[in-house]
């Protein structure tokens, strides 16, 4: 089984999160407790060019975490998202719905 490794760091504006391995739901659960602390207080930046495979936990995690910034008012940024993840977002028929960046730069 694949592991997910979740490095943090953090800017001015975002928490950031970079991401390495798969995204299922056997490694989510340290990342959403993770997100779901931070979106509170400041927007979160995945950075997601590492991620091997994304299933529909991974991609319900992405949208409970989209839903949560909603309800905060902070978002949640999808940052140059690997092949894996591009298609399983663009499967879903709501890549225009996420907050899509390719730098932190990018983030408001």
């Amino acid at each position: 089984m694949e592991q997910l490794t979740i490095t943090e760091k953090s800017g001015a504006n975002y928490a950031l999160y970079e991401l390495f391995g798969a995204c299922n739901s056997y490694t989510v659960g340290d990342l959403q407790s993770k997100i779901f602390e931070n979106i509170k207080s400041t927007n979160v930046v995945l950075d997601l060019s590492q991620v091997t495979t994304m299933d529909s936990t991974g991609m319900g995690l992405l949208f409970a975490c989209f839903n949560k910034g909603l309800d905060t008012g902070y978002k949640l940024y999808l940052m140059n998202m690997s092949f894996a993840v591009i298609n399983t977002v663009k499967e879903t028929g709501f890549l225009e719905a996420f907050n899509v960046i390719t730098s932190v730069t990018e983030v408001q």
